[in-house]
């Protein structure tokens, strides 16, 4: 008879019991209006912006900064030599560097490059000093911001629109005419942490919230798609004010947009001549497909913008409410990018639909700051592009993949090469300061796509979810960071997590557990196990025997300080925690040892073990 040992197991706790307080945290507000003018004949953006700006923080503010993001798009820029200086770097006889930057921005002339020039800049109707630091704007204040206080800045700025390199720019690749992201004076966040001036090197974005009233004057052939809702669709017509019309004749040369958009972190927009656009309405948000039109690509969009109406009622099920009225995917840019109620796509290709508009969730609504903690957005994105794609297959009666684990195989393919390739650094690496884009894109999609789905290997994979929508109820709009997501994983889970955040992200170690023995003893059969890899876990066993029948033996790992629930019908034994310490651990079972045929760690394969031919043994009796 095996010898069990039954611990303190809170498999029924109730994630509705502990939310009984949202997390305080003060966010800093604004209030943009801007008033923009695009000649199409100079690609030069003249423009005036009014910010409100609501100091909520407790401190006294002397300085204030803006991203002045289209200043990298010249030569010697710190975008440039970076990507110059990462092609250097060979892997597999390849350059690491971003194929559409590569050395472009070095080679671009004076018509070509970007920049944005602030004309005046008044804060309550007094100028103030600036100094320009590359791509951000330093603010030397006359009179402090008192903590607890609103001021209004007015500025008036030029800028000229560079050729598309990365993200925004002219003349894509596609032939889109305008892809207009970054494109204004932003203002940088100040958080509990003070102000977070990176320079735009290569990613990423972190805004503060606020509402924004933009009016974008072009030439009058030109259509639009953008961030927000078109305040005056009725002067526009092109599907804005009701599905199917036309873009409406107008006299005068140029027409005026304008867009409002609330409780949002950054604004975009695209323009071109010959867009076409698809509408849609589901669950009382507009869907907007603007692209241009390709006899080959038409089919394509309509399924993109039908996928949408398909999958949004799972999205808010799974991740939470969607909390804005539209959401517009617009070709534009080079691949494709987040922002608030919008996405620049190159193509229609459906897992690129539903991994930007998931962003939505872990970037736009939570807002994380994604230079120090690309994961928490590239990584959760990932995640959950995986499971709505799967929901569609299945929605679609389309073939499901056959690779474990279900919908992530990929994420870990890439995690196990990346190991392999010796180039492996911390998630906690700060997005522009990897040694290679490589490790970068490994880390913040594929890693941070696994850390969800591993999570539900440790918790099982309805605790996890629970956590997801819990993660989104109390940190919407509040800039999460890793201790908040952990914090709530574990209050969700009444598991103790932190040896998982300290392993999986702040190192390199990695999983590998094997079945290194078994023997029988009398009526009782024994099971070696070995802790390989530097980085403990939670281990499922899985045993098979000879009438087909399998038992599930479920060992915690001590740190943990309870286990997960059971997550299927196989009957299952919970054994005595693994001390992390320990490089092995004995399994006994009350099977004689000539009826069993298969013992398997991990089945499910959501274990990132990076050697998993040592985790099966299969006797041949």
């Amino acid at each position: 008879m095996v010898k069990r040992f039954f611990f303190l197991l809170l498999l029924n706790f109730s994630f509705q019991l502990f939310l009984s307080a949202q997390p305080e945290r003060w966010q800093q507000q604004v209030k943009y209006n801007l008033n923009v003018d695009l000649d199409v004949n100079t690609n030069m953006v003249t423009g005036t912006e009014k910010l409100e700006y609501f100091n909520n923080s407790p401190d006294k503010l002397s300085k204030v900064y803006f991203h002045l993001y289209w200043n990298a798009f010249q030569p010697g820029s710190e975008m440039d030599v970076r990507s110059r200086e990462l092609g250097k770097n060979l892997i597999n006889g390849r350059p690491d560097w971003d194929n559409r930057v590569k050395d472009r921005i070095s080679k671009l002339d004076s018509s070509q490059i970007g920049y944005q020039r602030i004309k005046s800049l008044k804060m309550n109707g007094v100028a103030q000093p600036m100094i320009v630091h590359g791509t951000i704007l330093e603010v030397d204040l006359q009179k402090p911001i008192p903590a607890k206080s609103k001021v209004t800045f007015d500025i008036v700025f030029e800028a000229q629109v560079p050729v598309q390199i990365r993200r925004s720019g002219r003349d894509n690749a596609e032939g889109v005419r305008y892809s207009m992201s970054q494109w204004y004076p932003k203002l940088c966040e100040y958080d509990y942490e003070g102000w977070h001036t990176p320079q735009y090197v290569a990613r990423e974005f972190y805004g503060v919230w606020g509402d924004y009233d933009v009016s974008i004057k072009i030439d009058k052939s030109y259509k639009i798609g953008a961030t927000g809702v078109l305040k005056n669709a009725g002067e526009i017509g092109w599907g804005y004010d009701k599905p199917g019309t036309s873009l409406k004749n107008i006299t005068s040369a140029k027409r005026t947009w304008h867009f409002i958009g609330e409780n949002i972190h950054d604004f975009v927009w695209a323009a071109d001549p010959t867009y076409e656009h698809i509408v849609k309405n589901v669950d009382g948000v507009t869907i907007n497909v603007i692209y241009k039109k390709s006899d080959s690509l038409e089919r394509a969009w309509q399924t993109a913008a039908d996928a949408a109406v398909t999958v949004l009622p799972y999205m808010e099920k799974r991740f939470g409410k969607y909390a804005y009225p539209q959401y517009s995917f617009i070709q534009g840019g080079d691949g494709g990018m987040e922002y608030p109620m919008a996405t620049l796509i190159k193509g229609p290709g459906l897992g690129t639909v539903f991994h930007e508009w998931m962003h939505s969730w872990y970037q736009m609504m939570l807002g994380s700051n994604e230079n120090e903690h690309p994961w928490m957005d590239e990584g959760f994105a990932s995640y959950a592009e995986g499971e709505v794609y799967s929901y569609y297959r299945k929605a679609k009666g389309l073939k499901e993949p056959e690779s474990l684990p279900l919908n992530h195989a990929d994420a870990y393919r890439n995690y196990y090469y990346l190991v392999k390739t010796g180039l492996a650094e911390p998630m906690t690496t700060n997005s522009d300061h990897y040694n290679t884009n490589l490790a970068y894109e490994i880390n913040a999609y594929s890693k941070g796509e696994i850390l969800l789905e591993q999570l539900g290997y440790i918790v099982s994979d309805s605790v996890r979810n629970n956590i997801l929508l819990e993660y989104y109820k109390l940190w919407r709009f509040k800039h999460p960071n890793p201790n908040d997501f952990f914090k709530i994983a574990q209050d969700v889970s009444g598991i103790q997590l932190g040896w998982y955040k300290e392993y999986w992200l702040n190192t390199i170690k990695t999983i590998d557990y094997s079945v290194d023995s078994l023997w029988e003893e009398g009526n009782t059969t024994k099971i070696r196990l070995r802790r390989i890899g530097e980085m403990p876990m939670p281990v499922d066993l899985q045993l098979t025997f000879k009438d087909s029948t399998k038992e599930m033996h479920y060992i915690p790992m001590d740190m943990m300080l309870a286990g997960k629930p059971a997550e299927n019908s196989e009957k299952r034994f919970i054994h005595k925690a693994w001390s992390w310490t320990n490089p092995t651990y004995t399994v006994e079972f009350d099977h004689p040892l000539s009826q069993l045929i298969k013992a398997e760690i991990d089945p499910s394969k959501r274990m990132a073990d990076v050697n998993q031919d040592n985790n099966v043994l299969k006797l041949n009796w």
